[in-house]
């Protein structure tokens, strides 16, 4: 006797409806606030800064790509990136306020508001954010030739990989109710083939680019192996000290004090010293960097 039904259906004997529907209650992290339809939820302005530069975001892999470029526009000496920094509690709903959605219809972080423009720029994706600001100060990001390719070739290699890691391995590992072996087994292989695609080309290349530090590897940092040893603490479990090469550009990405600045910025869960709610001015970032 033969079945097309699996034995081991998570939970016993359920099959895929012929409509998908909303259930009334879900498990896991996000179960309060996941929805499968857009638009704000509540009433809810944005506050405004002194800065032309308004970032609303949470120190996420996601957040943490766009405070670390602004970090390294300071540093750079681009004092027109100066910025402040609101935070948006995700796990709280924040995104769902109505000056948020005005901002990013897709209610995710991090989304920057440019009021030196007019009418005023809005910018959502952090990866749209990071070319914007590449492209709006004439930093981290070549102008030509095959570093230009290779920075976009990395750029939109990590937007559509993380995916994978986020909403794929730290959902079912992290945050989701149950553990799923299928689905654990199913991201865990594509990590890795993620993190072994990062530490074979950088057994060759200093920076994604090459020999270019730029908007690339400032995305990619976060998360490999970032997110991974830290948001979904699954270090151990991938194995991820068998990337050497990977880890030696991690620590090198890492000890930047640009870098060190940005990670902490909007960030609500960490160690003393490495959680700066909100940032208005480089003296807030002082007190922890002195």
């Amino acid at each position: 006797m033969t079945t097309d039904t699996p034995l081991e259906n998570q939970p016993a004997g359920y099959e895929p409806p012929k409509v998908w529907f909303p259930k009334t209650a879900y498990g896991g992290t996000f179960a309060s606030i996941n929805s499968p339809v857009s638009g704000s939820r509540f009433e809810r302005e944005l506050p405004v800064g002194k800065h032309p530069l308004q970032l609303y975001s949470q120190g996420t892999p996601n957040g943490q790509k766009v405070t670390i470029m602004l970090e390294e526009l300071l540093a750079a000496g681009h004092s027109g990136a100066e910025y402040d920094a609101w935070l948006i509690d995700i796990f709280k709903g924040d995104q769902f306020g109505s000056g948020f959605v005005g901002i990013n219809p897709n209610s995710k972080i991090p989304a920057l508001v440019d009021r030196t423009t007019d009418p005023v720029m809005r910018v959502f994706e952090s990866g749209s954010i990071l070319v914007y600001l590449a492209e709006r100060f004439g930093a981290f990001l070549p102008t030509k030739g095959r570093a230009r390719t290779e920075t976009f070739n990395w750029l939109m290699w990590q937007m559509g990989s993380a995916p994978f890691v986020g909403g794929g391995l730290g959902h079912f590992y992290a945050y989701a109710p149950l553990k799923i072996e299928y689905a654990i087994d199913r991201y865990a292989m594509e990590t890795k083939r993620q993190l072994h695609v990062l530490n074979t080309h950088l057994a060759s290349n200093e920076f994604l680019a090459g020999d270019h530090y730029t908007i690339a590897d400032m995305a990619v940092w976060p998360w490999y192996p970032g997110s991974l040893s830290g948001v979904y603490r699954a270090h151990e479990f991938l194995g991820v000290e068998e990337y050497t090469h990977l880890l030696r550009w991690s620590k090198a990405i890492g000890a930047r004090p640009a870098v060190m600045r940005g990670r902490v910025v909007n960030r609500i869960n960490g160690a003393p010293g490495e959680c700066l709610r909100e940032r208005h001015d480089a003296s807030d970032l002082d007190v922890l960097f002195r």
